[in-house]
C-alpha cells in the first residue's frame, strides 16, 4: 500500500515543484521554453498511453483473440468523450487565448487558466490510478516496475506544468505565494483523479482493459486538442516537434528500463 500511494504522490510532486519555480524564476517563461516543455509533455503523454495503457488493455483481452481491439478501442472513445463533456461544462481558458471555453462564467482569468490545467491533470490522474489499480490486483501484465515508470513518467512532464501556470499567473500580477497555490492546486486533480479510479477499478475490476482504454483516450484527448495546438502556436519552428519526439523516446526508455 505505501508503493501505491507514493506512486499516486510523485505525479503531484512534480507538479507542486514545478510550480516552486515562481519563487526562484523572474518574469513571464519564454515563448520558445513553453513550446519545447509543451512539445515534451504531449510526447510523454502519447508514449504512456501507448505502452503503459493501450498496450496492457489489447494482453488483458487477448482471450478474445481477433476481438481483443474492442475493449480497448470501446475504453479510448469514452475517454475521449469523457473529456469533451468536461471542456463543455467546466469554464477554463488555455493559455495565449483570450476566449473562454465552457459556458459563460464571472470567473477571473487567473482561475480559468487553473480550471485549464487541472481538466489536463485528470487524465493523467486516472492513468496512475488504473494502472496502479492492475498491479495491486495482481495482473501479470502490469507489473509494479511499470506503475512506477508510468508515475516517474507523468511526475517528470508535470514539474514543467507546474512551472507553465504558476508563472503566467504571477505574470498577470498575481503574488508569488498565491500564483504556487494555484498552482498546486492544480495539481491536486491527479491524486484524487488516480484515487477514485483505483475504487471504482475494484468494483468493476474484469472492466481493466476498458479502463486502461478509457485513461488513453483522455490524454490523447488533451494532447491533440491542448498541448500539440499550444506547442505549434505562433511563429513556425520545429521545436515542439523535436521536444514531443524527445519526450516520448524518454518515455519509451523508461518503461522499458523500468518495466
Amino acid at each position: 500500500m505505501s508503493e501505491a500511494i507514493r506512486e499516486i504522490l510523485l505525479p503531484f510532486a512534480g507538479t507542486t515543484l514545478g510550480a516552486a519555480c515562481v519563487f526562484i524564476m523572474r518574469g513571464a517563461l519564454h515563448p520558445k521554453l513553453q513550446r519545447v516543455l509543451t512539445g515534451f509533455a504531449a510526447g510523454v503523454m502519447v508514449a504512456a498511453s501507448i505502452w503503459s495503457l493501450l498496450l496492457p488493455a489489447l494482453e488483458q483481452a487477448a482471450d478474445l483473440e481477433r476481438r481483443a481491439f474492442i475493449p480497448a478501442a470501446a475504453g479510448v472513445w469514452l475517454g475521449v468523450l469523457f473529456l469533451l463533456a468536461l471542456d463543455r461544462i467546466i469554464p477554463h481558458l488555455h493559455q495565449d487565448s483570450n476566449r473562454a471555453e465552457g459556458p459563460r462564467t464571472q470567473l477571473k482569468r487567473t482561475t480559468m487558466l487553473a480550471l485549464a490545467v487541472t481538466l489536463h491533470n485528470i487524465p493523467e490522474g486516472m492513468a496512475v490510478g488504473v494502472v496502479l489499480a492492475g498491479w495491486m490486483a495482481g495482473n501479470e501484465s502490469i507489473p509494479a516496475a511499470g506503475a512506477l515508470a508510468l508515475s516517474i513518467g507523468i511526475a517528470i512532464q508535470n514539474f514543467p506544468e507546474g512551472a507553465i501556470i504558476a508563472m503566467p499567473l504571477r505574470g498577470l500580477g498575481m503574488s508569488r505565494g498565491r500564483a504556487f497555490v494555484y498552482g498546486v492546486l492544480s495539481g491536486m486533480a491527479e491524486p484524487v483523479a488516480a484515487g477514485l479510479t483505483i475504487w471504482a477499478a475494484g468494483l468493476i475490476l474484469p472492466a481493466l482493459p476498458g479502463l486502461l482504454g478509457f485513461a488513453a483516450g483522455a490524454m490523447l484527448y488533451v494532447v491533440v486538442e491542448e498541448l500539440i495546438p499550444e506547442a505549434s502556436a505562433g511563429e513556425h519552428s520545429n521545436l515542439g516537434t523535436l521536444s514531443f519526439m524527445a519526450g516520448f523516446t524518454f518515455m519509451l526508455a523508461l518503461d522499458v528500463t523500468l518495466g
